[in-house]
């Protein structure tokens, strides 16, 4: 089989059902979860990198999200909703909620925004965070115009929130403070 194709060489590309346009806002939904999809996997790339066993619980969480990031994009591929087709489903978001708190128990009290960074390990999964956030609005933007699963956009959201607190559990697992925002007020409350 030849990757080419040059079906697209006018600028039109195929989702289940139809002929679109490269840039309409279906594929560019899925487009920019493919783009997480490859930003997940360089951060597996940089956490695996230097792993001598205590990323293990990440790295496994993280190859899970990989293979629902390709779901998320298969049920947006259809043109028209088929719900027996569809793959993201309410208990992929509870999951992603459960590591979400396990892993908030492992930081340190948070009350102001803090800045992307501090390790490596937390940068690339800042920036995970913010492509995921781009990646919901664009599925916010397609529901808005055409029919679209509302569990993808759930999972979307709840997983920047996954990655934040990924990224914080990164520094506090080396040691390394988050960076606040010196110039915010003191927005969140405290935990329990």
């Amino acid at each position: 089989m030849k990757i080419y194709t040059r079906t697209g060489d006018e600028g039109l590309t195929s989702v289940i059902g139809a002929r679109v346009v490269k840039d309409d806002v279906r594929v560019e939904a899925y487009g920019t979860i493919d783009e997480l999809n490859s930003i997940v996997g360089q951060a597996v790339a940089v956490i695996a990198r230097d792993n001598a066993g205590e990323w293990d619980d990440l790295l496994q969480q993280l190859l899970t999200i990989q293979h629902e990031l390709f779901d998320c994009g298969s049920d947006l591929s259809y043109a028209k909703l088929d719900p027996a087709k569809m793959k993201v489903n309410s208990e992929m978001v509870t999951q992603l909620e459960a590591w979400i708190d396990e892993y908030e128990a492992q930081t340190p009290p948070i009350t102001r925004f803090i800045l992307p960074g501090g390790s490596e390990q937390a940068a690339i999964v800042h920036l995970c965070r913010t492509v995921c956030r781009r990646a919901e609005r664009r599925v916010v933007t397609l529901a808005a115009e055409q029919p679209s699963p509302e569990p993808v956009r759930q999972y979307l959201n709840r997983l920047s929130d996954y990655f934040f607190t990924v990224a914080r559990v990164a520094n506090a697992r080396q040691g390394i403070q988050d960076v606040e925002y010196e110039r915010g007020a003191h927005v969140f409350g405290r935990r329990t």
